[in-house]
């Protein structure tokens, strides 16, 4: 039997990788890189039949390592950080893992948000080294109930983080490339606007868009401006949706309450990064998708379209992309 091999191009650890290793058939072998850099990549493509990679960009070189590679799989949705144009040339089918992690991200979203407004994350770390600081998370404790909640992007993912909302009372504003139908928005209660009209609107902003051209740098000095004085921002969509220095400055003077980031330019950002020492915002490792809970739903997921490839079969029009 002829061994088929997947290289997972970002470090896993060994006991995801043993969930994986549990799920595959027989004829397949899998190992992940032990770093994170482009050489690393190079290295685990060259006999690989399959990869799958999320983080990590894929560019042209690594697809070049690999003269077998007949398929890339994002674990996730954003395809951003691959080159298209370079599978393209080579024959090299990319594919996604459509709406497997829209539940936990938009569950994260959520409680994001709800550690953000009520300051949790500090008034734990206050408590637990010998403070008891009620007067200070009370004067700076916002409710999440009643506010106008505007989602930019309203895929899965967004439509998931609407629905919980809902519970609160919020009212939810959206943006999308395209307007949901007059009944799935009836069903979400949402309202189709402007982007501008957004901002200008709501209390929290909460970012579930790709990072695209027409995307990159869409949070600007003058998108700030128009939010609303005391706003919040939720990012887990993409570092590159936002001007960082512009969000910095809008949460240092104090136009912005406090923002909870998930995403960053450059990850893992640099240890001197102002957001990763200011006292307004939320930071975490880009692990909104990652619960432990969906990893063999997901794992299913992007093995099942590995498996068709491997059988001839089409993959699945909502996951291909190239």
């Amino acid at each position: 039997m002829t061994v088929q091999r997947i290289a997972m191009l970002q470090p896993v650890g060994e006991e995801q990788l043993g969930i994986i290793r549990s799920l595959l058939p027989d004829g397949f072998v899998v190992h992940a890189v032990a770093g994170r850099s482009q050489a690393d990549l190079e290295a685990a493509a060259t006999e690989a039949d399959y990869a799958v990679w999320w983080d990590l960009p894929v560019p042209e070189a690594v697809m070049a390592a690999g003269p077998r590679l007949r398929l890339l799989h994002k674990w996730g949705v954003g395809i951003d950080n691959v080159d298209l144009e370079a599978a393209r040339r080579r024959g090299i089918l990319v594919a996604r893992t459509t709406g497997s992690n829209a539940i936990p991200v938009a569950e994260f979203t959520v409680g994001a948000l709800i550690a953000l407004a009520r300051r949790i994350p500090w008034a734990h770390a206050s408590t637990a080294n010998g403070g008891w600081e009620k007067n200070a998370v009370w004067r700076r404790s916002i409710m999440v109930s009643g506010k106008t909640v505007g989602i930019v992007g309203m895929g899965s993912i967004g439509k998931g983080v609407a629905k919980r909302l809902a519970a609160f009372d919020c009212r939810i504003l959206y943006h999308n490339r395209s307007r949901l139908p007059a009944a799935e928005e009836s069903a979400l209660g949402a309202e189709y606007g402007t982007l501008d009209d957004l901002l200008r609107e709501s209390d929290v902003v909460s970012l579930h868009c790709p990072l695209t051209p027409e995307t990159r740098g869409m949070l600007d000095a003058r998108a700030f401006g128009l939010m609303k004085p005391g706003a919040l921002l939720v990012n887990v969509a993409r570092g590159g949706v936002v001007v960082e220095d512009a969000l910095v400055d809008a949460l240092r003077s104090g136009h912005l309450a406090g923002a909870a980031v998930d995403v960053f330019e450059a990850e893992p950002p640099p240890p001197d990064h102002p957001l990763l020492r200011m006292d307004n915002v939320l930071v975490t490792p880009h692990i909104a998708s990652t619960a432990y809970e969906n990893s063999r739903r997901s794992i299913g997921h992007w093995l099942g379209n590995i498996l068709r490839v491997s059988r001839g079969e089409p993959i699945p029009e909502a996951d291909r992309v190239a």
